[in-house]
């Protein structure tokens, strides 16, 4: 089957966004051709899928458990170069905190 590429008017139509809203979804807020809003979520992949390699799982809850492991130890306990050597969380919460001293 041949597939057609998507078209970006797809994108950017109002029913497609009425669709994504319906679902309790936000749209990218990134401008077209901007890959800084993929940056991180492409990396992040990439990443996990060093680490993971070629395993192969015997169940798909095997599968879920280690991937689930390994997105916890990147939240909690690996360094970010690009969050001056903190994880995600700390950067969350210190974002949240911020947030709270001001209002």
């Amino acid at each position: 089957m041949l597939h057609r590429p998507i078209e970006l008017a797809q994108y950017t139509s109002g029913l497609f966004s009425s669709a994504l809203a319906g679902h309790g979804i936000r749209p990218s807020v990134g401008r077209t051709g901007s890959c800084f809003d993929n940056a991180v979520a492409e990396s992040f992949f990439a990443t996990l899928k060093t680490k993971i390699g070629t395993t192969v799982w015997d169940t798909r809850d095997d599968a879920r458990r280690d991937a689930f492991a390994y997105i916890g130890y990147y939240n909690h306990d690996r360094l970010h170069s690009t969050l001056d050597y903190h994880t995600p969380h700390e950067t969350r919460i210190g974002y949240r905190q911020s947030l709270a001293l001001v209002a």
